[in-house]
């Protein structure tokens, strides 16, 4: 029994073609429409897996296609975040057999093409070693390393990406001197399609490994967001995926991370950090003219069309490159503007991690980098 899956994104293409032919389902994936139509007709499906949204021609397009070009009865299924009762309605008008909204379950996707095209003769009852969610975004998240063998929580990425399709890691080896790379590429292992390792040779602080993973994601066409996250989960990723849910649902252009405490949050600091840490937040805000409660959080999304304009150039610090970032984000809209894209998110947990390469030293350095800064970017 065969199936055909066509979806512009990989990321959702690559479990949903796992799941179907652990079940006995032949299953050939087609991540552009003329593609798909073309496959269409030579493989000759038992099923047609289509998504609506996808670039030059929609799924839509495609149905009309089997229905009304290749006069086909086949079931046609769509996978899609679409919620316009215009396009469901002309999808039904049209001939589909279901409708499935994104994010869902492939425990659940499973279920309904058993319904509509029943199970293969060698179908196989498979281990369910968790409810993968096909996700309606797919999302690049960059994870600077520095010597990070110690401490790398390499088994809650894992559990992370092996239930949420639609993200992508990729882990920048900033130069570490201990065996951090061959613990990232055995984190790859078996899961290439979900995880990148970028290797910088030399160190070249964390503000560079961030720009270049930020650089590198940009290339990927499937990812409509991409953010950078703490190697030592200070910031745990359910909370990352928060901030993600924030700038799909809203007009946002960067989403930002806030390590704020409040009633029903676990957040916690040493206390000489935190008194240093609120100095400079106060610099920080008379600086960027913007009621920032805190700018260094190292967990942030970005639309994918603000990447360049954040990250095209080197940073002029190590440690403050986000407030270069914003710095350059009103340059590029004006700072009316830049308030209307920006968002700063609460936190539910942040933990001050062990082994932080931040020194108290380092901290009080940050004062006059800060009159670098402004005085460089004025």
């Amino acid at each position: 029994m065969k199936v055909l899956a066509i979806d512009d994104q990989q990321l959702v293409l690559l479990p949903l073609q796992k799941r179907l032919e652990s079940l006995g389902y032949e299953v050939k994936t087609e991540s552009n429409a003329k593609d798909g139509m073309e496959s269409f007709k030579s493989f000759q499906p038992d099923l047609v897996i289509v998504d609506i949204n996808m670039p030059d021609v929609s799924g839509i397009d495609v149905v009309k296609f089997i229905r009304i070009e290749e006069k086909s009865s086949i079931p046609v299924m769509v996978l899609s975040g679409n919620t316009n009762d215009e396009v469901i309605t002309e999808g039904f008008e049209l001939g589909i057999n279901d409708y499935m909204k994104k994010p869902l379950s492939l425990n659940e996707i499973s279920a309904r093409v058993k319904r509509l095209i029943g199970a293969p003769e060698t179908s196989v009852v498979v281990e369910n070693k968790g409810n993968t969610i096909i996700e309606q975004r797919c999302v690049g998240v960059v994870i600077p390393c520095y010597n990070e063998e110690e401490r790398l929580l390499s088994t809650q990425f894992l559990d992370f990406v092996d239930k949420h399709s639609g993200y992508h890691l990729c882990f920048v080896n900033d130069g570490s001197k201990d065996n951090t790379l061959e613990v990232l590429h055995n984190l790859r292992k078996g899961r290439e399609s979900f995880i990148t390792v970028y290797n910088c040779e030399k160190n070249g602080g964390k503000a560079e490994a961030v720009r270049l993973g930020m650089l590198h994601m940009a290339k990927k066409e499937d990812l409509d967001y991409i953010g950078f996250l703490d190697a030592d989960l200070s910031t745990d990723l359910a909370d990352f995926d928060d901030l993600v849910s924030t700038i799909e649902n809203s007009d946002y252009k960067i989403v930002s991370g806030s390590r704020i405490s409040r009633m029903g949050a676990d957040i916690t600091k040493e206390s000489a950090r935190k008194i240093i840490s609120l100095t400079i937040n106060y610099i920080i805000r008379k600086i960027l003219k913007m009621e920032f409660k805190d700018t260094q959080c190292g967990a942030k999304i970005f639309h994918k069309d603000v990447i360049n304009t954040a990250f095209s150039n080197k940073f002029l610090t190590k440690w403050l490159f986000d407030v270069e970032i914003f710095i350059r984000i009103r340059k590029q809209y004006g700072l009316q503007k830049a308030k209307e894209i920006l968002c700063e998110k609460p936190l539910k947990r942040w933990i001050h991690a062990d082994g932080s390469k931040l020194s108290m030293k380092d901290s009080i350095k940050i004062i006059g980098q800060l009159g670098q800064i402004a005085w460089v970017l004025r």
